[in-house]
């Protein structure tokens, strides 16, 4: 898997995190070292043997949590499983310091092969969405069906309100940022993030409010937090620039399998302007497109998202059946 992304020679340093993220009740969290990478794998027992296995892939600044409402509602139709790319949740960093949409996809990749469960149903939401296209292009025989909930594809004019998440992989912003709101309380932190993703920040309990309070304080306690996010930041830009058979739509209408793009009208950071083109570059794809929902579908609205799933699912078991040689 080539690619022209250059990592930074600069590696951030390999810590642990020093306390775990919160396992919710039903939930298993486990550390995978493989050569050059420690991640986190949450999963939930699936609800019989022999079901289909499923692997969710968060966004810039997420984790493995983000999946949890969705990864328990899908229980009965996939064995599923999320992951914490290096540097987020409870996985330190890489080793070779490498940020980019290609060095997440190879981590994916690798994850896949040394499990042998793949060919996995592929989810992804925004960064994890890129990511996802870039797995499903190059490595097609890992990806039985492409869910995508606001893929970070590149837009030529992104919305106004995406341009400070744009502008942390500006050197020097995020040390700015962090200095200017070092007195800000993880009370304040978490409303913002949640006022920029939700499209209605209502919605969220106050027993959810106060686990994202309870995780913002954690990751706070990283030393490579702040520094995490820039990197990263900075590798979906570096993605959005590249061109040829390296840019994210060249390979999105390389993708085969059956794909369910998720979109949410009042998402301010993916425009649902991009929900048209996308569904364009997918060739094998349908549309969900939520007026409520921001840019966290799966967390907004887990109960569309999840009956959206089951119907990709269904069409594409029927579609298999039409396709498929007659016996006898």
């Amino acid at each position: 898997m080539s690619s022209t992304e250059s990592p930074d020679a600069r590696a951030v340093p390999v810590v642990p995190p020093t306390r775990s993220s919160q396992v919710s009740a039903g939930e298993k969290l486990r550390t995978v070292t493989l050569p050059g990478i420690t991640l986190a794998v949450r999963s939930r027992p699936p609800a019989r043997e022999g079901l289909p296995p499923a692997l969710y892939v968060h966004g810039l600044g997420g984790s493995s949590q983000n999946w949890s409402e969705l990864m328990e509602r899908l229980a009965d139709t996939v064995d599923g499983e999320a992951l914490d790319l290096p540097g987020f949740g409870d996985a330190p960093p890489p080793e070779d310091g490498d940020y980019s949409i290609t060095g997440y996809a190879r981590v994916v990749i690798r994850y896949l092969d040394a499990s042998g469960r793949g060919p996995v149903h592929l989810i992804g939401n925004s960064m994890g969405g890129a990511i996802a296209t870039r797995v499903a292009a190059v490595r097609p025989d890992l990806v039985r069906t492409l869910t995508l909930v606001s893929p970070a594809l590149p837009e030529l004019r992104p919305q106004r309100t995406a341009v400070p998440t744009g502008l942390l992989a500006v050197p020097g912003v995020v040390s700015l940022f962090a200095r200017m709101t070092k007195d800000w309380t993880p009370e304040r932190r978490t409303r913002e993030v949640l006022a920029l993703c939700y499209g209605d920040p209502a919605r969220v309990s106050p027993e959810g409010f106060a686990l994202a309070v309870a995780e913002y304080e954690r990751r706070l306690e990283l030393p490579y937090f702040w520094e995490v996010m820039a990197r990263s930041a900075r590798g979906i830009v570096d993605a959005y620039t590249l061109g040829g058979q390296h840019s994210l739509w060249r390979q999105a209408e390389k993708v085969l399998a059956p794909t369910l793009l998720v979109y949410g009208v009042r998402d301010q950071l993916v425009s649902i302007r991009m929900a048209r083109r996308a569904s364009k570059a997918f060739r094998d794809s349908r549309l969900l497109t939520l007026l409520e929902a921001g840019h966290v579908a799966m967390m907004e609205d887990p109960d569309v998202v999840a009956r959206a799933f089951r119907e990709l699912l269904a069409d594409t078991a029927t579609t298999s059946e039409r396709s498929a040689p007659p016996r006898g």
